[in-house]
C-alpha cells in the first residue's frame, strides 16, 4: 500500500507535529515505520505513545501537544497501520516484531531512556519491551490493558478485524470507525473526526481503512494454548519491570477486568492504578481530566505542561 502523507506542520514550530520515518527490519525484509514528533527535537526527555490494534499514532495528538513543552513526544504508527509499511509476510504482525521496531525507533531518537504511554496493543508492546534486560523504558502508562485479556473482548475484536469494508464518503468511514470504537467514551462528532480521519484513505472512489487487513491472520490463528503461553510471557515481563507503572482502566472495559488490575498492583514492583468512570475500552485521553492523569504521573502535580 502506498499511503498519502499526512501534512506536517513546519519543523521550526516545536509545538506542532513533524512527520518522520525510520527503516526497520523483519525476517522478510525491510519496512518503514512512520511517526509524528512533537516538542523540541533536541529534548532528551522523550515520551513514546503507542496506539491500539487498528488505530494510529494520531490518536495522541492532544496528549502530545499537552506534554510537548516538557517532552519530545514520539507517536509511531505500528507496522501495517497509518503511514507505516505493510509487512510482506503477515506472520510477523505480532508483539516480537513490534518490539523490535520500537527498539530501532528508540535507537534513532538518540536517547538513553524513554517514558511510555501504551493504549491496548501499545501497552502489550510496552510491557514486553519494558521487561527486557537493560530496557530504556523508565516510566509507563498502560491504558486499559494487562497481561490477561478477557476472552469476550478478544472475540468482539475478532468479529470485525480485517473485514473487507469500504465507504462512499470519508464521513461514512469516520462514522463506522466511531461505531467500532464507541466504548472510547462519549466523544463529540469533532473529536471522532479528529482521531478517525487519519485512519482512512480514498482510492478509486472508495474510502477504506489504512490498516493492513492481514493483521487479522495471526490474530485468528491464536489458539487457547498460544494465548495462555502469551499471557504467561507477559506476566513474566510485567513482574520484571522495576520502574513506575500506572494502570488505567475504563470503568466499563470488557478487555481489562478489575481482578486483573488488582493482580497487576499486587504482583508488580511499583504499580499504581486509576479507573476512569463512564468509559470502556479504551479511554481516549482527549479530555482535560484524562490528560491530567498522564500529566500527574509523568511530570508531577507541580509541573507546568500546559
Amino acid at each position: 500500500m502506498t499511503a498519502t502523507s499526512v501534512a506536517a506542520m513546519p519543523a521550526s514550530d516545536s509545538a506542532s507535529p513533524r512527520q518522520r520515518y525510520v527503516q526497520c527490519a523483519s525476517p522478510a525484509g525491510l519496512h518503514r515505520i512512520a511517526y509524528t514528533e512533537w516538542g523540541a527535537p533536541d529534548n532528551p526527555r522523550v515520551l513514546v505513545c503507542v496506539h491500539g490494534l487498528t488505530r494510529s499514532g494520531r490518536d495522541f495528538d492532544r496528549l502530545a501537544a499537552a506534554l510537548s513543552s516538557v517532552y519530545r513526544v514520539v507517536c509511531p504508527d505500528v507496522a501495517g497501520r497509518g503511514l507505516s509499511s505493510w509487512l510482506t509476510n503477515p506472520t510477523y504482525y505480532a508483539i516480537p516484531q513490534y518490539v523490535a521496531d520500537m527498539v530501532t525507533l528508540v535507537a534513532r531518537l538518540g536517547v538513553e531512556s524513554v517514558d511510555w504511554f501504551g493504549t491496548s496493543m501499545g501497552g502489550l508492546i510496552g510491557m514486553a519491551f519494558a521487561g527486557l534486560k537493560d530496557s530504556p523504558i523508565r516510566k509507563m502508562v498502560l491504558n486499559d490493558v494487562g497481561p490477561h485479556l478477557e476472552p469476550g473482548a478478544i472475540e468482539r475484536i475478532g468479529s470485525y478485524l480485517g473485514q473487507p469494508v469500504s465507504f462512499a464518503t470519508q464521513q461514512e468511514a469516520i462514522d463506522h470507525a466511531a461505531l467500532l470504537a464507541q466504548s472510547f467514551g462519549p466523544l463529540t462528532q469533532d473529536e471522532w473526526r479528529e482521531i478517525n480521519a487519519p485512519l482512512v484513505y480514498e482510492r478509486d472512489g472508495a474510502w477504506r481503512f489504512r490498516y493492513d487487513p492481514r493483521i487479522a491472520e495471526p490474530f485468528a490463528k491464536t489458539t487457547p494454548e498460544l494465548a495462555a503461553l502469551g499471557e504467561a510471557a507477559l506476566w513474566q515481563s510485567f513482574t520484571a519491570i522495576e520502574w513506575p507503572v500506572l494502570v488505567v482502566r475504563g470503568e466499563q472495559s470488557d478487555l481489562l477486568s478489575r481482578e486483573t488490575v488488582t493482580q497487576m498492583v499486587e504482583k508488580g514492583r511499583n504499580v499504581s492504578s486509576v479507573e476512569i468512570p463512564g468509559v470502556g475500552h479504551a479511554p481516549a485521553f482527549l479530555s482535560a481530566d484524562q490528560i491530567d492523569i498522564a500529566k500527574r504521573f509523568f511530570i508531577g502535580d507541580g509541573a507546568d505542561a500546559s
